[in-house]
Order: C-alpha cells, then structure tokens, then sequence
C-alpha cells in the first residue's frame, strides 16, 4: 500500500530543506575526506621531526594509513547496524562528536620526544577518528536519500559526497598555509638537519583544524527529524512521520487527514542474512559491496601514493632527505590540491548534475572503463614515460590525474548512492555499512598492498631510502587496470538500475 507522506515526499518540489540537509550532512563528508587525506603530508613531517629526515619504514607508515581506514570500517558496521535499529537521527550527532573528540585527541597526542610514544597515541586517536568517519557514510546516504524526492534523489546524494572533494582540497590549502605560516615564523630546519621544535606544533595544529567543519554544524545536526520513512516503516507511526515532515518541509498534499491513515503492514518477518534475505536482496549486497570494495582498492591507493609517485621520479630519492619539515609537507600538499581542484572536484560535479538524467549504472560502467584504460595506458609503457623528455613527464602526469576524474564522474560516488537506495528501510543502514566497510577492505588492501608491493629499499649516506621500483609500479598499474576490469564485470552483471524510482519500488521490486 502506498502511504501519503512517503509518496508525497517522493513528489515533492526541490526546497530549502534538501540544500539545507545537504550541507548539514556534507559537512560530516568533508570532515570524513579532510582527515583521512591529511595523513599524507602529516607523515612528512613527522619523517623529518621524529626521523631526521629518514623515510619512515613500511611497516610503520602501513600501520598509519591503515589504522583511521580499519577504524572507518568498523564505524561502518556498528553505527549503520545502530541507524537502524534505534534511528537515524539517534546516532547521527553522537557519531559527529565522535569526529571532533577524535580530531582534537590526535592534536594532542602524548609525547614530544619519543617517536614510537607519539605514533602509537596517534595511532589511537586516528583509529577512534576512523569509528567516526565510518559512522557517517551510512547516516548521511541514509538520510538524504529518505528525505530526497525521487526525481533528485541522486543529485541530492551526490552532492552530499561531492563534499569529500571539498574536504581534500581544503585538507591541502590547510597544510600548505599552516606550513608557510610556521616557516615563516619560525625558519627552517636546524643547522644539524633536525626540524625546529615548533614544527611539532604544525603538524598537531593541522589535524585539529578539521574538527572545525563538524563542529559548525554539530547544532543543526542535532535538530533534524527522524526521516519520514524510518518513522511510518520501521516505528509504523504515520501520523509522528506526517508531523516530522511539515515541521521542516513544505509537502501541501500532507492534511489532517493523514492523522487518521490505516497503519502500514507489517513488514515481512525475516532477518538480515536469513534466507528469503538473501534470496530477495543478497545479489544487491554483493554487487554493492563488490563494486565498493574493487574502486577503493583504486581510489585509495591512487590518492595515498600520489605523492610517491611524483616525487620520486621527478628528483633523486636522496633529495628528500635535504628538504626542510615544511617544504616536504608543503610539495605534497600542493599536489593534492592541484588534483582535488582539476580532476577530482570537477569529477564529483559531473556526476551531481548528469546521475538523474543517465543513470547510476551508465556511469559506473564508463568511469570503470576508462580508469581501466588509462591504468593501462600509463602501466604498459610506464618506464618509458619517466625515461623520455620533460613534456612526456608532465602529459604522464595529466593521464594520471584522468584516473580521479572519472573514479568520481563514475564508481566512488554511485557506490556510496546505490546501497542507500536498493534496500528495505529496516536494513538500509545497515546494508549501507555493509557495503561501505566492504569498501574501507579494498582501501587497505589496496594501500598497504601498494605500498609494500611498489618498494624497495636502497642504501646512500647510512640512510634507508624507499621509492617506487619502475617494474613493480607498471605490475601495479596493470593489476589497477584489472581491478577495474572486475568492476565493470561487477556492475553489468549485478548491479540494478535505480534512477526514477521511489526507494519502496526499489524495494519491493524484489517481494
């Protein structure tokens, strides 16, 4: 049966409310996306304060990449499994609190000294963090796509991601300010190549800069209303759901005499994972985790080794070592906000205005394709680019930065939209965080496999220094490319087309 304040929603016109919950629940994405990117150049500068300039070992920078990606996946699994079993909006300002508790913790990570005291406090507080981040990509797909109409639905989700693109690029404005601010002030490295005492403080300053976003909008996102559909379909309170919606919401097809509207059935009686579950949305959890899990392997790896590599091959390895605390931070910091503001921004805003006019599937499938062609076209002859003349370096560079474009007009925002769209409102959390840890999986897997994959050690001045071996890096890119081969396998295959329709035709499609 069709219930009046969910179709009325479903038919609504585009208001202030949609921008407004946009912005309330991007601000959580932005929050998510400075902090997770910001560990790039912040282990820079720990390299250079806590290391003298030394590379940091690969085990202890997998550790500190992984450690806020282990804790999101969790925080994607408990806090979807929590949205919907006690409410969206119960958790939703707990999980943002958890956020800048967390920010402000690895700021003030204990010891000044001692580098194993220091990685190991930050390790904490970054894992905490990570609870939070993961909390916040069930929630804010959740609860944009129960307040959105059908006609928008995407666009009002994809902006709400769009808001990770922001994020990077200000975690990137932050750190080259912060650095250029604290040099200026303070001056460069010490006589004896060690960094000055202030850079400890630069580096802390950066991380608790990004509690700042969450924190501006914790009071707004305290006051949202529990979503209409969460309310009249798992609560069957109809009559709470129609009152919730006009408080906030011009809906005029909403009238007194919804108050008097029979109950919705209930719903069917089986579990998550029983077997008519699996029967009747198993094929759509796997291909949304699957699909999830193989763009992160990309799209992580690609962002966290960037600067790796760059770096490595536009200077000797050894040069680094000659760098100052803040110019090592500031280079790759830059490179960040060049990519963020050309490629993967622009990528994000393509798909906000075209998802609802060619679909979720169309888009996932091509930008699928074409990461799996440049990874192609840059791993096969990847030798040969660093080895040749200077603009052949930089048109490299150019089809590298292609590969962010079209992850985002493509696969790492229809992967965030599709869960939160395909399933039944008592397990759309929870699937959603399924999904999403599915996803944080591939981006270790995908980092730390990199990472260790891609490096070599090499001896010079009694130093350890690691940077890309040429071979392993084309082996890589070559294995990029077939992870996104497996994508588009994924999604021609499984994934089913949503765009158009309201969230309960998609989801008793299957019943």
């Amino acid at each position: 049966m069709s219930i009046k304040v969910l179709s009325s929603l479903d038919a609504a016109r585009t208001q202030w409310y949609h921008f407004k919950a946009i912005i309330i629940a991007g601000m959580g994405l932005f929050t998510d996306a400075y902090d997770l990117f910001c560990i790039a150049p912040i282990m820079k500068m720990i390299s250079h304060i806590y290391y003298h300039g030394d590379s940091i070992s690969t085990p202890v920078l997998s550790i500190s990449y992984a450690i806020a990606l282990l804790g999101t996946a969790t925080g994607q699994l408990v806090f979807g499994y929590l949205g919907d079993r006690v409410g969206r909006r119960r958790v939703y300002g707990f999980c943002l609190i958890i956020m800048i508790l967390s920010s402000f913790g690895c700021g003030f990570s204990v010891c000044t000294t001692r580098r194993s005291c220091v990685l190991v406090s930050l390790g904490f507080f970054r894992f905490i963090l990570g609870l939070g981040i993961g909390s916040d990509y069930p929630l804010s797909a959740t609860i944009m796509s129960e307040f959105a109409n059908k006609r928008t639905r995407g666009s009002f989700i994809a902006a709400v991601f769009s808001m990770q693109g922001l994020g990077i690029l200000v975690s990137s404005a932050v750190t080259m300010v912060v650095c250029v601010a604290f040099k200026n002030i303070g001056g460069d490295s010490k006589a004896d190549g060690e960094a000055p005492a202030e850079a400890d403080v630069a580096w802390r300053l950066i991380l608790m800069i990004g509690a700042l976003p969450a924190a501006l909008t914790l009071y707004w996102r305290m006051l949202m209303p529990e979503t209409a559909r969460y309310t009249a379909l798992v609560e069957n309170n109809i009559v709470q759901a129609s009152k919730d919606m006009q408080k906030v919401m011009s809906i005029s097809d909403i009238s007194v005499e919804t108050t008097t509207e029979p109950p919705p059935p209930p719903p069917p009686s089986y579990k998550l994972f029983s077997t008519r579950f699996l029967r009747l949305h198993g094929r759509d959890l796997f291909a949304a985790s699957a699909n999830w899990f193989l763009v992160d392997v990309v799209f992580y790896t690609s962002n966290f080794l960037l600067s790796q590599i760059f770096t490595n091959y536009s200077s000797k390895p050894s040069s680094s070592a000659t760098k100052n605390v803040y110019d090592a931070a500031f280079e790759v910091s830059k490179l960040g906000a060049i990519v963020a503001a050309c490629s993967t921004i622009p990528g994000y805003w393509f798909t906000v205005f075209l998802i609802d006019k060619v679909g979720r599937v169309k888009i996932q499938l091509m930008g699928f394709f074409f990461m799996a062609v440049i990874y192609l076209a840059a791993g096969i002859p990847y030798t040969w680019y660093w080895s040749t003349h200077e603009q052949i370096k930089k048109g490299f560079m150019i089809l590298y930065g292609l590969v962010f474009f079209f992850c985002n007009f493509g696969p790492n925002t229809t992967t965030f939209i599709i869960p939160a769209e395909l399933f039944p409102a008592r397990f759309r959390s929870t699937c959603h965080g399924i999904s999403g840890a599915a996803g944080k999986l591939g981006a270790i897997v995908g980092t730390v496999g990199f990472l260790w994959a891609t490096k070599k050690v090499e001896y010079g001045d009694d130093k350890y220094q690691f940077y890309p071996d040429a071979n392993r890096m084309r082996i890589a890119f070559l294995i990029l490319g077939g992870v996104c081969i497996a994508g588009i396998f994924v999604t021609y295959f499984f994934t089913k087309e949503t765009m158009g329709r309201s969230l309960e035709e998609n989801e008793y499609e299957q019943e």
